[in-house]
Parts: C-alpha cells; structure tokens; sequence
C-alpha cells in the first residue's frame, strides 16, 4: 500500500528521499508544488528528474480521500464531506469569519469515543481515528476549492469530528506539517485545539510546547451536569481540567478559551452564571457562548438571544471576558456530524429499496 505523502514533514519526506538515493533538497521542490502550486500530480512537476518522479509514484499517494459533498451557506460557510479510501466519511467546515478572514474547522477522527449527549457525532460511535495526512488534505482540499492562495493567512480550529486528544500523535503531526514555512506555513498559534478535557493528554500536550491554542469544552459548571453531558467528566472532572489548564503553558498575549454552550433551560440561567464566573475568576480565560444547534432527534432546545445575551453581559460585569460566537450556516448541515449522518441515512435508504 502506498504511502499517503501528506503524512510526511519536510524533514521526513527529504530522509525518505535520501534513503531511496535521491537528494534531499528534492523534499522542498516536492513540497513547493504540493502546497504552494496545489500541484497534486507528481508527472506535472516539471522540475524533478524523471527517475524520482516514478519513485514519487510508486511510493506515495495524493488521493487518500476526495470532496464528495458539499453544503454551502447563505453566509459563505460551507460543509465538506470527505470520502476516504475506505469509504468512510468526514466532515470539515470552511469558516467565512469578518473582513476577509477565513477559519477551518477540521475533523480528527471518523465518529468519537466521548458520547457527549448533544453531539451528533457520538450517535455513531467510534470508528477510526483519522491519519495525518487525512486530517492535512481537509485543509489543502479546502484552500485549492475556495482558491485561498497559499500565503492567505488562515485559523485552524480542531473542532470538528472526533477528540482530538484523542489522535493526540496525528493531530500534532498535523499542526507541524501544518506550520512548515516552505509549505502552508500556518503558525501555530493560529491553530487552536479543542479538548473534550482528557487531562493527562491535555498535560502531554502542553509539554510538547506546539505554541498551539488551547479551547476546553466547558459546557457546564457542576460536574453532576457535566457528567450527564459529557461522560467523560466522571473521569476528568471540571477541578481535574482546570488543574491541568493551569499548568499549559499558554502565550502570555492569549488566554485559554472556555468553551459554553448554551443549552434552553438547562445551564443558560444567572446562577451558572455566576459558578462560571467563581470557576475561572483566577484563571487568564475567555469564555465562548455558543448557542446549541438542534439536530432531528435532540432533546435539548436552542436558547433564546435574550438569555444568551444576559449571560455574557453577567460574566462582562464580572471582569471575565465573554464573546457570543457567531452562528455559521444554520442554513445547512451545520451541527457537527449531521451532514454525515445524513448521507449514511441516505445511502441506507437506497440500500433498502434496492
């Protein structure tokens, strides 16, 4: 089986090389036409020797998934499902944020083992973790279908499918490809990882000193709540979390974003409010409320503005800095999974009637 290259580093793609007898340099001309080019057709690189472009070839791929689907929002948000060599899909979102400025949500793995309530991603289960080179194709993919040039400076939130602490040696694997200067050249520190609060891998993470972002998903202030949310808090719970949030080592001009969402009737009153405000009041953190998305089957209700809005000005009151994230795409697919899910239900619809 071939070798997906866009698993490889620089560093790792010119040691392939040099152990095949090629010179190592070469790494660079192929990573300019994958990356700067978008060039994914190793013959149509017209400045390698024939010799290595028959290696290239033989040894690697560059279609170890493909854009099957795609949904595309009044707002300029689009929903991509990605089909892989296994026929597995995934999601990634195209972020259309405020003057010209892009975000991608990207998936780390195929389902996730966290089966928080009102994430349609766990109704699935579990599947598979994704490679490093599936997870970097969502954002070249992604760049060559909105024609981003390769040196538009764009975010990266690992957010989509799956917990990406879970994939923890891909997912880092990715941010680095991610950020090679003579490739997309994303800096760390426009990529921002997203934790369910596995707090062991949350201190991996922060030894490794990626100079990543850090963004916990909070979603409640008592663990009784929690844990009927997330069950993972009846391992990590909230003082485990914070414990390990402490200790991150975070760049001084930014702070670790604490993740909310804002469930109708169950956590969007004044006294969560409040037990916010006493959880992070010594911690250099900014929370992020995020209205819930229904999905056909959730029993859990989008809140009203006026709620949501009355929460944050508390928490502004208080001196914790608070934003009301902007929903995208509430036209289209836009929870996590459901586009997915859909197209499963789909296929198995026509399945039937076949």
């Amino acid at each position: 089986m071939k070798d997906n290259i866009f698993s490889y580093s620089l560093n790792a793609l010119g040691l392939k090389l040099e152990s095949a007898g090629f010179q190592k340099f070469r790494a660079k001309q192929i990573y300019h036409w994958l990356y700067i080019r978008y060039v994914e057709d190793f013959e149509a690189m017209d400045n390698l020797p024939k010799e290595l472009k028959t290696y290239l070839k033989e040894t690697f791929t560059t279609t170890s998934a493909q854009i099957c689907k795609q949904e595309k929002s009044l707002d300029g948000s689009v929903k991509y499902l990605f089909q892989a060599q296994d026929n597995l899909t995934y999601e990634a979102v195209f972020l259309k944020m405020k003057e010209d400025k892009f975000t991608l949500c990207l998936s780390s793995q195929v389902g996730c083992k966290v089966g928080c309530s009102f994430c349609l991603t766990a109704k699935g289960g579990f599947v598979r973790n994704l490679s490093t080179g599936e997870i970097v194709y969502q954002v070249l993919a992604i760049k060559k279908a909105q024609n981003i040039p390769h040196n538009k400076a764009i975010n990266i939130v690992y957010m989509g499918m799956g917990e990406p602490l879970d994939n923890l040696d891909n997912v880092t694997n990715t941010i680095k490809i991610l950020a090679e200067l003579d490739g997309l050249s994303i800096s760390t520190r426009r990529q921002t990882i997203s934790t369910s609060g596995i707090a062991p891998k949350i201190k991996k993470l922060g030894t490794l000193n990626l100079g990543v972002q850090l963004a916990i998903s909070l979603h409640a202030v008592d663990d009784k709540l929690r844990s009927e949310l997330m069950p993972i808090n009846k391992a990590y719970n909230i003082q485990a979390v914070i414990d390990e949030v402490v200790q991150f080592p975070i760049d001084s001009r930014k702070r670790v974003m604490f993740e909310y969402l804002v469930i109708d009737g169950l956590n969007d009153g004044l006294d969560s409010a409040k037990k916010l405000v006493a959880l992070l009041n010594k911690l250099k953190a900014k929370v992020n409320l995020i209205y819930f998305n229904p999905h056909e089957g959730s029993i859990y209700k989008r809140p009203s503005a006026e709620k949501v809005e009355a929460f944050r000005e508390f928490l502004l009151k208080k001196g914790l800095l608070c934003t009301i994230r902007e929903s995208k795409g509430l036209d289209i697919s836009a929870a996590c999974g459901q586009l997915r899910e859909r197209e499963i239900t789909e296929q198995t619809s026509t399945q039937k009637e076949e």
